[in-house]
């Protein structure tokens, strides 16, 4: 990471391609809109597609093809997993779960998806492995995943955080994670929990939305690995900074507009 240059991580999820509530011209915008930003990583968090079958992985993946970001890391969701979806992903997207390391950003993307479910598992086998690739102190760590972790509120009666979220948040605060970006429920949303950071996308292209949101994305800026602002991007609009955590002994706040320094 350049001095004085931010990290930037452009965050989508929950394309649903092949469903009826997917716009194909809102797709093709976020794709354009990512490769004016040219972001240091993209991170897509799951829901490719609406039913796990070939041709909607197909129809993601020409889509993720427009992209000129090399630096890209790509989860299923729960929507993926139907139909045995996960052999179309493996072979047309990679890995399940995968590393990407990016200058001193370190990414682990986690498959939290189970067969044919909607709820999600993370699952104590891959715990080992998450605290051996985050044993290096002095890097910044973001871990990717479908499901999410705490509730999100405005998404109805709580039913799908990963079955083991208590035991794999202890872990992921252990291992000092900064960063967590998830999916799933169609609603932006930023938690502080402890030293993490818990960032939820929304739908970036569809019509499946909760209440007034509308169709959004994430992009996060890492300052100089001590400040992180994460901004709301809806297609054809301006960012809107939604939070702006700093590193002054961990204590972070939410970006409010009277704060005396604005947001860069």
């Amino acid at each position: 990471m350049k001095q004085g240059t931010p990290f930037v991580i452009a965050h989508i999820s929950d394309l649903h391609c092949g469903s009826r509530y997917h716009i194909p011209s809102l797709a093709t915008r976020v794709m354009d809109e990512l490769n004016e930003l040219s972001p240091d990583v993209v991170v897509v968090t799951g829901d490719l597609t609406d039913m796990g079958f070939r041709q909607e992985f197909k129809q993601a993946q020409r889509l993720l093809d427009r992209l000129k970001c090399p630096n890209r890391l790509v989860l299923m969701g729960n929507h993926d997993s139907r139909n045995v979806g996960d052999e179309h992903f493996t072979e047309l997207m990679g890995a399940r779960s995968s590393e990407l390391i990016v200058d001193e950003m370190r990414f682990l993307g986690i498959d939290s998806s189970e067969p044919d479910l909607d709820s999600g598992r993370v699952g104590r086998e891959r715990y080992r492995w998450i605290e051996e690739r985050f044993s290096e102190p002095e890097e910044f760590k973001v871990v990717c995943m479908h499901h999410h972790l705490v509730p999100v509120p405005g998404t109805g009666r709580e039913r799908n955080i990963v079955y083991d979220a208590g035991d794999l948040l202890r872990v992921l605060s252990n291992c000092g994670t900064d960063v967590v970006l998830c999916g799933h429920k169609h609603v932006p949303n930023v938690w502080r929990l402890e030293d993490m950071l818990i960032v939820n996308a929304g739908t970036a292209c569809s019509h499946r939305l909760r209440g007034k949101v509308r169709p959004c994305y994430n992009i996060i800026e890492v300052h100089d690995m001590a400040r992180v602002l994460v901004m709301l991007k809806e297609p054809f609009t301006e960012p809107e900074c939604v939070a702006d955590f700093r590193d002054v002994h961990r204590r972070y706040c939410r970006w409010r507009p009277e704060m005396s320094e604005a947001p860069v």
